[in-house]
């Protein structure tokens, strides 16, 4: 990684009487540091997605889904809003070509496929799937909530994480129409509650994160025939023996290069980062540690692997740390930045 390469920072907050929903930072790659750059006026934006030619960013409103076109310096210049047709969303992602946008419906289990026009707008609606059925009785997962929605890395087949029923389902994508056709089901263990979902950078491994169970399973996947399969090969834990109770897994991110997975732990407050074992894709846990806030809902390492961000949404900060992968450690870096509610943090690449 070049030096002269700059960055910024996109992070999305609820908006309890503040209408700036997502905040732009420039990234200080040097000494792990954020600086306030722009505010954009959006409500309540959960969840964030920028396409795959990095050229718009999508985001979750409490009206549908809003687009941006990302300007030369990071900056966001509105495109427009659209309608998902239900309750607000909970998290969103393109496809590979960027012609479709997906968004997983939590509150009312529903997934919704929108088209995405060439100056990066969002179109119409193009399918509307409601899953049904009832998971284990539970407090928490007792009805279908959608929580997570990603293409394979071959652009076949959207992965849909339902916590509530306890499983992810595969559906095939019609890339003219738009449709989604259900063609398999990977069931998760009973009340793990899968919530997010990532592929290696070859596409051949899928890891899937459990809120409530706190681990992570590995699976292969290949197509055969038309035929998606998925293999699981590893599950390990995303906190240490001693954690705290009442704790849930919460984020999941790869870093920039695909060689660490990152996690974190609310209640135990703590953030997890493993090696992906090049070839295998099996996991090594090299840490688990605290990260100085309250319910790590989002965490991240930096583009150069060498800082981590944790976004703290219950204490409603950002807490920064120099991370040391060889040797298992991360030091706090500096004061802690206000941000109300924080929800999720991308880096991008400028210039």
């Amino acid at each position: 990684m070049s030096k002269n390469e700059k960055y910024v920072a996109y992070v999305s907050t609820y908006t309890m009487g503040d209408h700036h929903g997502i905040t732009i930072y420039d990234v200080d790659l040097e000494n792990g540091r954020f600086s306030l750059k722009d505010k954009v006026e959006i409500t309540n934006s959960s969840y964030l997605t920028i396409s795959h030619n990095r050229k718009w960013l999508y985001s979750i409103t409490d009206f549908g889904v809003e687009a941006y076109e990302i300007l030369p310096d990071g900056a966001l210049k509105t495109i427009n809003t659209a309608t998902i047709n239900g309750m607000r969303g909970h998290y969103l992602s393109t496809d590979y070509e960027d012609k479709f946008l997906f968004v997983a419906g939590w509150h009312d289990g529903k997934i919704t496929a929108l088209r995405l026009n060439g100056d990066g707008s969002v179109g119409e609606i193009t399918d509307e799937i409601f899953h049904k059925g009832l998971g284990s009785i539970s407090e928490r997962n007792f009805r279908p909530h959608v929580s997570c929605v990603k293409m394979t890395r071959d652009n076949h087949y959207l992965c849909a994480a339902d916590m509530g029923l306890d499983h992810t389902k595969i559906y095939r994508l019609d890339h003219q129409t738009g449709k989604l056709k259900l063609t398999d089901v990977i069931r998760s263990e009973l009340e793990s509650a899968p919530s997010h979902i990532k592929f290696s950078r070859n596409g051949e491994f899928l890891y899937i994160v459990h809120e409530l169970k706190k681990i992570i399973d590995v699976y292969t996947y290949q197509e055969v025939n038309d035929i998606p399969y998925f293999e699981k090969i590893q599950t390990i834990p995303t906190v240490n023996n001693y954690h705290a109770s009442g704790t849930a897994a919460s984020a999941l991110n790869l870093s920039e290069d695909f060689k660490y997975l990152i996690s974190s732990n609310a209640g135990d407050n703590s953030v997890v980062v493993y090696q992906i074992e090049e070839g295998t894709g099996l996991l090594t846990k090299l840490f688990c540690l605290p990260i100085s806030g309250e319910y790590p809902k989002d965490a991240a390492l930096f583009p150069d692997n060498r800082h981590l961000v944790s976004l703290n949404h219950e204490s409603n900060t950002m807490t920064f740390f120099t991370v040391d992968l060889k040797k298992g450690l991360i030091v706090m870096n500096g004061k802690e930045i206000r941000v109300d509610q924080p929800n999720c943090v991308i880096f991008h690449r400028i210039g």
